[in-house]
């Protein structure tokens, strides 16, 4: 029987202000929509998922942009509206790669409460997906980690991608705890190589995997390795795939956070998006999921700013992959 997936995404909505060169060296500026758990939001919409987003958005010019993108792709504005200011990062790129400083106090991003989170859950959710600033620090991070281990008691399946930005964090130790709480009570986890470095930064990359998966309870973790491809493992399984080629690189914005969303969307079509079917799943399932995942990013990749594709984009490029 196939279960209707309903996902709930809680975490920030900002506008990425891209500065790049011009042919004159000039600096030049851009206005993208973006936010990691926002990103989620639009590219599991655009593979065809049900999603209620339940963080507030701000009734200014950006927030228009943003609350207006969200609705033209079925995006169902869970969380309401604040005349509090949008969040702002400015971007710089070196060699397609981005670097952020966020401008992020007293906006309406970071304006939830324990009570406007739960009033915001669809009482159809079926997965609540949480990341990034959501839980840097402040109030707020501890709203979406009360929210997290709530939905995970109430039988909820549950997913965290840190997306650390060190900038933002004050107290790393305090933070490095808040995510060993979190991990506790999440279904699935996904980290960057980056990710994983700064949470354990005196470990190798296997000792740090080996450390993690004897914390969590996940029952998948997901590392992305940026041009090396992507890792999964289960409780019993391991798999590792390469990128496909990607001939014109544009820029990363956004790649991890497609990834994400084609891990939760790829799940969710084939009814697997539960403890227990991720228990099951064999070798082969877990390959082939992260060949979508990582097929997805590089497809963004090819786009301006965080630009996911559709589901038929990723069956297409992977088809031709295989001819």
């Amino acid at each position: 029987m196939h279960v209707e997936t309903n996902i709930a995404i809680g975490g920030e909505n900002l506008i990425d202000t891209v500065q790049s060169a011009t042919s004159d060296g000039d600096a030049e500026f851009t206005h993208n929509l973006g936010g990691s758990p926002y990103n989620v939001s639009v590219a599991l919409a655009r593979q065809g998922t049900l999603v209620h987003y339940l963080t507030p958005i701000s009734t200014d010019d950006f927030g228009e942009r943003l609350a207006e993108n969200l609705i033209s792709q079925k995006v169902l504005i869970a969380g309401g509206r604040r005349d509090e200011p949008t969040t702002q990062a400015v971007v710089t790129l070196n060699e397609g790669v981005p670097t952020y400083v966020f401008h992020r106090d007293n906006t309406a991003e970071r304006c939830v409460s324990v009570g406007g989170v739960k009033a915001a859950m669809p009482k159809s959710a079926t997965h609540l997906h949480v990341g990034s600033l959501a839980f840097a620090g402040g109030d707020d991070a501890d709203v979406w980690e009360e929210a997290f281990h709530a939905a995970a008691k109430s039988g909820l399946t549950t997913s965290l991608d840190p997306n650390v930005r060190a900038s933002l964090i004050d107290d790393p130790k305090s933070y490095r705890a808040r995510l060993m709480r979190l991990f506790a009570s999440a279904t699935i986890v996904k980290l960057s190589d980056e990710d994983l470095a700064w949470i354990y930064p005196d470990l190798t990359q296997s000792e740090a995997i080996d450390t993690l998966l004897s914390v969590t309870k996940a029952s998948l973790l997901a590392l992305t390795k940026g041009p090396d491809g992507a890792e999964c493992w289960t409780s019993g399984l391991h798999c590792a795939v390469d990128n496909p080629p990607l001939p014109n690189l544009v820029d990363t914005i956004g790649a991890g956070d497609t990834f994400m969303a084609t891990i939760l969307a790829s799940l969710a079509a084939n009814n697997q998006l539960s403890a227990n079917a991720l228990g099951a799943a064999s070798a082969a399932d877990l390959c082939k999921l992260l060949e979508r995942g990582v097929q997805a990013a590089c497809l963004n990749c090819t786009k301006e700013g965080c630009d996911p594709p559709t589901s038929t984009a990723i069956d297409d490029a992977m088809a031709r992959g295989t001819k």
